[in-house]
């Protein structure tokens, strides 16, 4: 009598599986790569390349290529194009980062308590998302910084304030449906309380169209920072692409290089940020991971 032989299948799980698509997704994979490239040359190219980014070097609107010491040339004070770029890239990025958390942090929250109790809950929570949702976004954001005065924080939390109804209604869909699974009865039944369900056992489930939500929200976060600092809402004393473009707006038919380089750098950004977005929605997508 022969053992018959028995053949184990483990079954992958849902985030390597997702993983795993992601790292076949080539745009996903370039965008991964540029975004690693800007945030490496904002983080170390100030210690390699040095350079004050307000400090008066040269001889104003200097075109690219003509003094070596400038590459990208200087702008209408004589600053430095390059120490510029290098300089005003970490703000940006801090100010879409700090945003989209700010962002993530209401909406989740508002979303969550809204889907889960429903009731009255739910129709006063969705009430004061579509107050907000109907308020013109950047106007109200212009509005927060002038009261506030123009800083980092004060620009990231106004963007946070203003963009944050788009996740509140994804949560909520996200909660409305998950909280009738089998296994969040299962949890009420053993007793775990309400906080408990909401946090530990229906938001880790709700994770993943919250995860491509938040890097969405990263690249709209560095937009509404340019935007707010090219209408002259930014910090005037810290450096950013968005500062670069205001500032030199005006000259932009003498010189053009003072605009399009932070142009292409906030242009590539968000680039880069929606092609990991598009990459995650496609590796979390239980459809695709089917095909």
């Amino acid at each position: 009598m022969s053992d018959n032989s028995v053949t184990e299948y483990t079954a992958e799980s849902p985030a390597r599986e997702a993983w795993r698509m992601f790292r076949r997704n080539i745009p996903a994979l370039a965008g991964v790569a540029m975004l690693a490239v800007i945030v490496g040359a904002t983080l170390w190219g100030t210690f390699f390349y040095g350079g004050d980014p307000f400090e008066i070097v040269w001889a104003p609107h200097e075109a690219p290529g003509v003094e070596p010491a400038f590459p990208m040339g200087t702008d209408y004070l004589g600053r430095d194009i390059v120490a510029g770029m290098l300089t005003g890239g970490g703000p940006t990025l801090a100010v879409g980062l700090a945003a989209a958390a700010i962002t993530m942090v209401i909406g989740i929250s508002l979303g969550a308590l809204a889907g889960y109790y429903g009731g009255w809950v739910d129709n006063l929570l969705m009430r004061v998302t579509e107050f907000f949702q109907v308020l013109p976004a950047l106007l109200f954001a212009m509005v927060l910084v002038t009261l506030f005065s123009p800083s980092l924080l004060t620009i990231a939390m106004a963007i946070g304030v203003v963009s944050w109804p788009q996740t509140a209604r994804l949560t909520r869909a996200e909660f409305l449906k998950i909280k009738e699974l089998e296994y969040v009865t299962a949890a009420r039944a053993i007793g775990a309380r309400n906080k408990r369900i909401i946090w530990t056992v229906i938001l880790p489930n709700a994770a993943p169209p919250l995860i491509v939500s938040a890097t969405l929200t990263i690249g709209v976060a560095i937009l509404f920072e340019a935007g707010l600092s090219f209408l002259g809402l930014g910090d005037p004393n810290v450096m950013s692409w968005g500062l670069m473009i205001g500032a030199n707006r005006d000259y932009i038919l003498d010189a053009w290089w003072p605009v399009t380089f932070p142009g292409l750098a906030i242009f590539f950004t968000v680039f880069a940020v929606s092609l990991i977005g598009d990459g995650l929605n496609d590796a979390f997508n239980p459809k695709l991971r089917e095909r």
